[in-house]
């Protein structure tokens, strides 16, 4: 017989409630992207692409854990891998809705994305050694931070008279640096101090694939709408 999701699973539990809120986030964006204007559809449709994939791999996971009782690695960064140069492109796109951009950004940001993502694996995985698997990620994430802080993007923002786009790309700034800081930190405390459990480590990685996913398409979408009603 399956085994099934115990009430208390807290692990199991966190990864059927984020997969639900996913799905409903998703179903938000795609309706909503048609009460904004044009040029902001295709970031809203990007944030329903994001919650969306999400959704499909914590189904996975939840499985995975529920029938095996392990982190669910494999299928955490297939996830990844997918949604967070989809979360890059969101700087790109909403620079684009409001102003010219060029498409250098978008390659540099997904150049870092790439190196912070796959180190960050063959790190859990044990392919590579633990500590130079974080470091080479971390060096990925540096790279992402300069560039939406103080790179190309940054001065395209800053030079931006739309106060919509200024205001989501400071808060997408933000979630990038502080709500990212959550997975290095659980990195640090699940493969190299060992202060962590399996169950610790993936309710962290939840918690904050929660807040930075959602947290971004809702920004975007808060942005979408006020830019839209302001110009109606």
């Amino acid at each position: 017989m399956d085994k099934i999701l115990a009430a208390d699973d807290l692990v199991g539990v966190s990864f059927f409630i984020i997969s639900m809120a996913l799905i409903a986030s998703t179903a938000f964006f795609w309706l909503e992207r048609y009460d904004v204007k044009g040029k902001w559809r295709t970031s809203i449709t990007v944030s329903g692409l994001v919650t969306m994939v999400a959704a499909i791999h914590y189904y996975y996971m939840r499985d995975v854990w529920i029938a095996t009782g392990t982190s669910p690695t494999v299928y955490r960064y297939i996830d990844w891998l997918i949604t967070v140069p989809l979360l890059m492109i969101e700087f790109y796109l909403i620079l684009r809705a409001v102003a010219e951009v060029s498409v250098g950004i978008f390659w540099r940001l997904l150049v870092g994305t790439v190196i912070m993502l796959v180190f960050g694996y063959l790190g859990e995985a044990g392919t590579i050694n633990t500590t130079l698997g974080f470091v080479i990620g971390m060096l990925g994430w540096a790279y992402i931070l300069y560039e939406v802080f103080f790179g190309e993007a940054s001065k395209v923002n800053a030079a931006t008279a739309n106060a919509s786009c200024q205001q989501a790309y400071k808060a997408m700034q933000w979630i990038v640096l502080v709500g990212w800081a959550i997975y290095p930190i659980g990195y640090v405390m699940g493969y190299m101090t060992s202060s962590a459990s399996p169950e610790s480590l993936n309710i962290i990685y939840n918690l904050a694939d929660f807040i930075n996913k959602i947290g971004f398409g809702l920004v975007i979408w808060a942005a979408a709408k006020k830019d839209s009603e302001a110009s109606a």
